[in-house]
């Protein structure tokens, strides 16, 4: 954005500039044009009057040697003919069509504007003659170097002016484009932190103009109370499911007393009530976990180095009994986050529940990527974008236990550790579990 800004300020500035300059460099040019006009219009009249006296008295050899020093003088090509068109004094110039205009009365009133690129040389006529008898015509070919050279120094000096008023001028743009968009970047700095989960990342005082800093402070104060509200929620998840453990554990152990005294036809719906409540803990077990994880978000712990290893093999005794493969493969031994160990357990604990027996899953870690894939019925692509939420569950998975809840808390430590988890079809058939981690600042 502020690079647009400094382009349209730039074009702006440099447009009035412009605007200003060449107007100027136009203008002084036609100043010294008329300047040249006048300077050789009264040579050109003082040779005229000296052509008619001439003409007049019967001879025009003075004015040939008046012409003669002149040349030398100014260097500057001076004919003079009579009314017929015979030269009588001075070199042939080329007159042309001003020459024809002279001798039907008519002086030079203009000449060509004067440029540091030309032209090299102007023509001045003037008619000779009294009254309307018009008896021969002076022509000057004038050299303009000079004048050229003149307005060569002032257009440079024009040039020179505005490059440097628009070097100045771009500079206080960009000063004025870095005050107006500051409290914008610290904004954007601000809600990408938010959004990694540092919620308590907040704006500081920035200068800039009142507006913007009204709106810092209207967001200050919306984050403040959004992480109020999110506090307030995760607490009382955390509460609600801590106070309910106790009942609970009273209540499975009243269950439990009462066993001895059941009948046999009663003992399959105590069986069934065990099993509601062992759910039911569960459930309130992973509720508590996930507001731990989302209270702890953006602050995750390290893995020693090489601690990923045994805590994957450690699974294969139950796979083993479950008769199910485990092929571990971990070629990146550097620090990781905890988090990545916890979501690989998520991912081997649903693979053990939802592979039939003979199934085989590959652990990998290699490039900052972990894969959990196995060859059980996998996921359609409904459910593969579903699985992520909280406490969703395959139809035709309603009955294997679970809460719902796992992946949920894998998709908040990977976030929490700056890094996203997918879930992605394996080949020819199952599920595969990918974490991609990002840059991450252990606790």
């Amino acid at each position: 954005m502020q690079r647009r800004l400094l382009v349209v300020q730039s074009l702006l500035i440099a447009c009035l500039v412009a605007a200003l300059a060449v107007p100027l460099a136009l203008a002084w040019s036609s100043h010294r044009t008329g300047q040249l006009l006048l300077a050789r219009r009264a040579d050109a009249t003082r040779f005229a009057e000296l052509t008619d006296r001439a003409l007049r008295e019967g001879g025009p050899s003075g004015l040939a040697a008046e012409v003669s020093r002149y040349a030398e003088l100014y260097g500057t090509a001076v004919e003079i003919r009579d009314r017929d068109g015979r030269l009588i004094a001075g070199t042939a110039v080329d007159g042309g069509r001003a020459a024809e205009r002279a001798l039907s009365g008519r002086t030079t009133d203009g000449l060509p504007l004067l440029t540091p690129f030309g032209p090299a040389s102007v023509l001045v006529a003037e008619p000779a003659g009294r009254d309307d008898q018009v008896s021969g015509v002076v022509l000057l070919r004038v050299s303009t170097a000079t004048a050229r050279r003149e307005v060569a120094a002032v257009w440079g000096a024009l040039a020179a002016g505005s490059v440097l008023a628009l070097l100045c001028s771009l500079v206080a743009a960009r000063r004025l484009a870095g005050w107006v968009l500051r409290p914008v970047g610290e904004l954007d700095r601000t809600t990408r932190e938010i959004a990694e989960g540092r919620l308590g990342a907040r704006i500081g005082t920035v200068r800039g103009p009142v507006e913007l800093r009204r709106l810092e402070e209207r967001f200050n104060a919306m984050a403040d109370a959004i992480s109020v509200a999110l506090e307030r929620q995760r607490a009382f998840v955390a509460d609600a499911s801590h106070e309910l453990r106790t009942p609970l554990t009273v209540l499975s152990l009243r269950l439990e007393n009462l066993e001895p005294h059941l009948t046999a036809g009663g003992r399959p719906e105590y069986r069934e009530t065990l099993a509601e409540l062992d759910r039911l803990e569960a459930l309130l077990e992973d509720l508590l976990t996930l507001a731990r994880v989302e209270a702890d978000a953006g602050l995750p712990q390290a893995l020693p180095a090489g601690g990923l290893l045994p805590r994957l093999t450690g699974w294969q005794e139950l796979y083993t009994a479950q008769g199910l493969t485990l092929a571990v493969e971990v070629a990146d031994r550097s620090p990781l986050p905890e988090a990545v160990a916890r979501i690989a357990d998520i991912a081997l604990d649903n693979a053990a529940k939802f592979v039939p027996p003979g199934g085989r899953v590959a652990v990998s870690l290699a490039g900052g990527v972990l894969r959990v894939a196995d060859d059980g019925p996998g996921l359609d692509p409904a459910g593969r974008e579903s699985a992520l939420g909280r406490f969703w569950r395959a139809p035709e998975q309603r009955n294997v236990p679970g809460s719902g809840l796992g992946l949920a808390i894998a998709a908040e430590l990977a976030r929490a550790c700056g890094g996203t988890l997918a879930l992605l079809p394996n080949q020819p058939n199952g599920l595969v579990v990918e974490l991609t981690l990002g840059q991450w600042t252990a606790r």
